[in-house]
């Protein structure tokens, strides 16, 4: 420092703090509304003082702008990436849970109970006049309308499961996509700290990214010190790892990827050339959380190895409609209940005196509904018997005078056979729930049951989000009211260093120009 304009280089110093802390203020409110900013403040610090040569003291140099800093709390995004996670999840499970729901939609005038009840109902009447063509193919139509119930929500629910699958293969797109730019993100960061700066903003664009990611999967953050810098700072290096495994390790990218299943996981539940998630090198991964758990649950969730459900998804609801039409096709037409052999439609007499014929059969070749004889042909006819596949049989399709009322030939007027069949209706022995229509109350408890779980978790963890977030904001927020504050402190600041450099120049002027004259 020139002893000669010792208090005129103090002023600048003051001028150039104050305009600096002023640029930083500028900074912060034309990213009052930038997502993800984090407040940044200029580190001011008294400059080196000037010791006096007669033993004095030490004469101070003005102030120094040593740093800009982003106000962050590390803790906050941790616990912010954590509960993203699992609020990823069940906002996910939410979601695809009403669409289950509103597949089954029950109650209504289209559900099962209203289909159930037509075609009982139908039979009633048949009951009543057994020898009406009208009310035989009234009986056929509220069948046929009854399997087409069945055909529809099987058929939905595997496109819901096909859109799942391509949502799964997004979603890993997605997340190899944010774990791409992390990357990059690593690198500019990297090489702008070498020279011992921050780089605020870019690590708030990282912040971002990783924000984002916490919701599509289960991350681990950390900033792993590998050493020391040039300047004897430490070297901080990103890695972001699931499971364990690196999946972003400073400047390297290990990706995720799907692979096509050889098999279906479950047969009669799942559709052909579903993903399954794994490493690009081939290993194995198991996703425990974010929004790709969510939709793998949903996608995939089924019975385990101990016959309790993982989670209850699609596969677990499609077997539960394939248990039903099973159970109550065989109870219908051969009249075995609770494995006890009664009688069914095949042991009764059709008005043309037909016998041994099925009501229920399954969609054969040209998915064209099969023939009572060529259904029972097949030993494991009722085993391969589903919900997408239940039908009415083509015997009483092409003739309704088949539909079996009476246990005797030639007795029309004989309604004793199908007042058994509508017994049927309330027989509490037919499934373990009780009744045909106990059964399927059942599914839709469990699945409401599941629904308001998912609900309940994810308005809780929003509600944990929203409070982190607030957190957060108070924290690494811009407030208009303090930087205004600010903005005045540093103002004047910079109007009393310029005021002094006016000062310092007037005695400098006096000094050099009217001394002496």
């Amino acid at each position: 420092m020139n002893p000669g304009f010792f208090g005129l280089e103090i002023a600048v110093r003051g001028l150039y703090t104050a305009q600096r802390n002023l640029d930083v203020i500028n900074h912060n409110v034309n990213n009052i509304n930038t997502p993800g900013y984090s407040r940044q403040i200029a580190n001011q610090s008294a400059s080196r003082p000037v010791a006096l040569f007669n033993g004095t003291g030490m004469l101070g140099t003005g102030s120094d702008v040593t740093g800009i800093n982003r106000i962050r709390d590390e803790y906050l995004d941790f616990k912010y990436w954590s509960e993203n996670t699992t609020y990823g999840e069940w906002e996910c499970k939410r979601a695809l849970m009403a669409d289950l729901e509103a597949t089954f939609n029950e109650p209504s005038n289209s559900g099962f109970s209203t289909m159930l009840d037509e075609f009982f109902n139908s039979l009633q009447e048949l009951a009543k006049d057994p020898g009406s063509e009208a009310v035989r193919a009234l009986v056929k139509e509220r069948g046929i309308t009854l399997a087409k119930y069945f055909n529809n929500m099987a058929t939905h629910m595997e496109e819901l499961q096909v859109d799942l699958n391509h949502q799964i293969n997004t979603k890993v797109n997605r997340i190899n996509s944010l774990g791409s730019q992390i990357q990059q993100l690593n690198k500019q960061i990297y090489r702008s700290e070498l020279d011992g700066n921050v780089a605020n903003d870019l690590r708030d664009q990282r912040t971002l990214l990783i924000d984002e990611l916490s919701k599509l999967v289960n991350v681990d953050v950390h900033e792993v010190v590998a050493g020391k810098l040039p300047n004897g700072k430490e070297d901080k290096r990103m890695l972001i790892t699931i499971n364990g495994k690196p999946f972003v390790d400073h400047y390297d990218l290990t990706k995720l990827a799907v692979k096509q299943r050889a098999d279906k996981l479950n047969p009669d539940e799942d559709v052909v050339n579903l993903y399954e998630v794994m490493w690009e090198d081939g290993n194995s991964i198991q996703i425990r959380g974010g929004e790709l758990k969510g939709l793998l649950d949903v996608r995939d969730g089924n019975e385990g190895e101990n016959g309790s459900p993982l989670y209850k998804g699609i596969p677990f609801y499609i077997k539960k409609l394939n248990q039903f039409v099973r159970v109550f096709a065989q109870a219908f037409n051969e009249g075995i209940i609770g494995g006890v052999d009664m009688e069914g439609h095949a042991d009764g007499i059709g008005a043309d005196n037909s016998t041994e014929i099925r009501f229920f059969t399954m969609l054969g070749t040209g998915n064209l509904p099969m023939s009572s004889s060529d259904f029972i042909s097949n030993p494991d006819c009722y085993n391969e018997l589903t919900a997408k596949n239940f039908c009415v049989s083509s015997d009483i399709i092409n003739d309704i005078s088949k539909i079996a009322t009476s246990d005797t030939p030639d007795q029309i007027g004989n309604i004793e056979n199908i007042n058994k069949l509508i017994k049927m209706r309330n027989n509490t022995h037919m499934f373990t729930e009780g009744a045909p229509e106990d059964f399927m109350k059942s599914i839709v408890s469990t699945l409401g049951i599941d629904s308001q779980q998912a609900v309940r978790m994810s308005a809780n963890q929003n509600a944990m989000i929203r409070q982190v977030e607030n957190q957060r904001l108070s924290e690494s927020g811009v407030s208009m009211d303090e930087e205004m504050a600010n903005m005045v402190k540093h103002q004047q600041a910079y109007n009393a260093a310029a005021i002094m450099i006016n000062t310092m120049s007037e005695i400098y002027d006096i000094l050099i120009n009217r001394v002496g004259l």
